[in-house]
């Protein structure tokens, strides 16, 4: 039987870059998938591309297409990525351009859009399915939206002959399978195909969590060679079932518990996993290990989609103000505790307009709460953070600067004061009719 052997470029957008250099050199796949986009990173690039029309894309864009479209093509391997964020076909531009650099003329780019759809959400007011209200209660802040597009564009991109493939908001699994309904000829209503596709392409776009990255936890559950993670590669049959592998040279493993894992990452409910194509089916899933850094997955089921497009809606929610500084030594904790009383009464003295304020000792209390801190040994050293939400960027600033003053005002002994004030960019989704939404392919040649 066939198989098309996928490599799993990137997890997200600041992912390590020589993993995908060995995947091209040493993996011998067909397919090179980088997965980039996070919820809220596309709104960030839109913003970007609003201060500047020729940026909007993902910033390791040219780094990583420099490191791997030499040997890309010339072992003619195909890439797929959502690094376009919120300007594939500024993307595939700068991907030419690099591309015309390195002396590869003739090189095949292809822009898929279409998933940009402010304008379609901003005609109706659609509901907020995160809070229940509607688009109109965001009024003028809302920065983006972003249609999660299925196979089907990616797929008449590859047809085209195109090397490179970029596109923006896509679901994540349906880069990886895209590739699979071009290559095996799966019919766009083949639920069971297009179920196990998901689940081939769900395993693989984190990246390195699948071969024991984010799995590690020494004494428990140790992963040799960390630094030196190798990133998965999906053996895929005709029929969709998947070997998961890596490089043997590389760090990391893969077995029967770290696929596991990564099939029930962020899984509501893993007898429908709604996608795009496939509401994905992954109850009757089995993971049988073949051998080392070896493991078969199949069972994947579908039925037919919702008909409905998830939309990430990215909007300005006001400003986060924080600062932090250190104490160490014989009664650091109570120091550190005294510092937070400080700033707390500070804030309300200098009539600070800051909501949501959270006072943290790190290392103690600022990941599960002082009722579980309580019973634990004090710390030798511990670092306060308080953080606040501001309409304004004026007031998130003052935030980080009553943390400051503890230098010379608070407790003895504090140090290393960061602040910080920044625009918070926010998500929430819409479901629109997929009949409204036309994606497109623009190809462009190096």
């Amino acid at each position: 039987m066939r198989n098309i052997r996928l490599g799993s470029g990137a997890g997200y957008s600041g992912d390590r870059i020589e993993p995908a250099v060995e995947l091209a050199e040493h993996g011998d796949i067909d397919y090179l998938v980088f997965e980039c986009l996070a919820e809220r990173t596309i709104a960030l690039a839109q913003q970007a591309k609003q201060n500047d029309p020729g940026s909007g894309f993902d910033p390791l864009l040219e780094a990583r297409m420099r490191a791997v479209l030499g040997v890309c093509a010339r072992k003619s391997i195909r890439i797929v990525t959502n690094m376009g964020a919120a300007n594939p076909v500024a993307a595939a531009r700068r991907t030419a351009a690099v591309a015309a650099e390195l002396g590869l003329g003739g090189l095949k780019i292809a822009a898929v859009t279409g998933d940009d759809v402010l304008h379609l959400v901003l005609a109706q007011n659609y509901r907020l399915e995160e809070s229940g209200g509607t688009v109109a209660d965001l009024g003028d802040r809302i920065i983006s939206a972003n249609a999660y597009l299925g196979v089907g564009p990616i797929r008449d991109a590859l047809a085209t002959g195109a090397q490179v493939v970029i596109t923006g908001r896509a679901a994540d699994p349906a880069l990886f399978m895209a590739p699979l309904v071009h290559e095996f000829g799966w019919a766009l209503n083949d639920w069971v195909r297009l179920g196990q596709g998901t689940v081939v392409g769900h395993l693989l776009e984190c990246a390195g969590q699948i071969t024991g990255g984010y799995f590690a936890d020494p004494g428990f559950k140790d992963v040799a060679g960390l630094a030196r993670l190798g990133f998965p590669i999906g053996e895929v049959a005709e029929n969709g079932d998947v070997v998961i592998t890596k490089v043997a040279s590389a760090g990391g493993c893969v077995t029967p518990a770290t696929c596991k894992e990564q099939l029930l990452y962020e899984i509501h409910d893993p007898s429908r996993y709604l996608q795009p194509d496939v509401v994905a089916d992954f109850s009757a899933v089995s993971v049988e290990e073949m051998g080392t850094d070896r493991v078969r997955v199949t069972g994947g089921r579908g039925s037919p989609p919702t008909g409905l497009l998830k939309v990430s809606v990215g909007y300005a929610d006001g400003y986060m103000g924080e600062g932090q500084i250190s104490y160490a030594g014989p009664g650091a904790l109570a120091r550190a505790r005294l510092a937070l009383d400080i700033v707390r009464e500070r804030l309300r003295i200098t009539k600070v307009a800051a909501s949501e304020i959270r006072f943290d000792l790190i290392g103690v209390d600022s990941l599960h709460g002082d009722r579980l801190a309580r019973n634990h040994q004090e710390p030798y050293e511990v670092r306060i953070r308080v953080t606040g939400r501001a309409d304004s960027l004026d007031e998130a600033i003052r935030i980080g600067n009553e943390v400051e003053t503890l230098y010379t005002n608070g407790p003895a002994g504090g140090g290393g004061v960061t602040r910080a004030a920044r625009e918070i960019v926010a998500v929430q989704s819409v479901l629109l009719p997929r009949d409204l939404v036309q994606p497109s392919v623009q190809l462009i040649e190096a």
